[in-house]
């Protein structure tokens, strides 16, 4: 299956929390997206990993996601070394994404920033022609995206651009809280996090509306770069 977008988290509920809504609009413009989860969250205060796949499949279905993969590395112990890229490498040669979005560079949960880097480097040796990698038996070709996106989390990072996702932030909360072990719930008896509050549910909201009204829309999702965006006139910018 050929992706437009490939979005990568280092948990399953980064990529909804970060940019949800973003993904949201492009489905909803055509495009075929993807997610890819690099470990499955076994470490997090609450639920499971079993609680987190279930939640992640169905987040996944509530944004029209066309595939889910999880990679299975180790939450909190995974590195950024050649067997970790070569995975990722695997996954995007697999998918041959014309773009693709993943972790912030600097954040609170260390495999957000590790997992960042991660991606990034994968992402540039996917697309070199020695490096040989096989798929159940085939020998794949190299593909490297046009771009890599870095969403934003926990820390106010500067975005070097940002979306109009004013239409979509509905769906994207809708897809977060399908993480039902996760976040806010009054009627919870689990341990309390910094993600498990209301002030961090209500944060998303409050973080896409600043960021709309810095740009003059309703709500926009904000991204960095790790490279110079180029257009080819003035005029396409909003």
């Amino acid at each position: 299956m050929k992706l437009d977008i490939l979005a990568i988290g280092a948990h399953p509920d980064d990529v909804e929390l970060g940019c949800g809504a973003t993904l949201a609009k492009e489905i909803a413009l055509g495009k075929k997206v993807g997610i890819l989860d690099l470990t499955k969250g076994e470490l997090g205060t609450r639920g499971t990993a079993e609680t987190r796949a279930t939640e992640a499949k169905n987040a996944a279905e509530i944004l029209g996601i066309s595939v889910r993969e999880n990679l299975g590395f180790a939450d909190g112990f995974f590195v950024n070394d050649k067997q970790h890229q070569l995975e990722i490498i695997k996954m995007i040669r697999k998918y041959k994404p014309e773009l693709v979005i993943c972790n912030a560079i600097d954040d609170r949960h260390i495999d957000h920033g590790k997992g960042s880097k991660l991606v990034s480097d994968a992402c540039f040796l996917s697309g070199l022609i020695k490096i040989e990698t096989t798929v159940d038996g085939n020998v794949q070709s190299p593909w490297r995206p046009k771009q890599v996106y870095h969403y934003i989390q926990w820390k106010n990072l500067e975005p070097d651009l940002v979306v109009d996702v004013s239409n979509y932030m509905e769906v994207k909360m809708k897809a977060v809280m399908a993480y039902k072990t996760q976040f806010y719930d009054a009627s919870s008896k689990e341990p309390e996090t910094p993600i498990s509050s209301k002030n961090f549910t209500d944060s998303i909201n409050y973080r896409a509306k600043d960021l709309g009204r810095l740009v003059g829309v309703e709500y926009a999702e904000g991204f960095t770069v790790d490279r110079y965006i180029a257009v080819d006139s003035l005029f396409d910018l909003k």
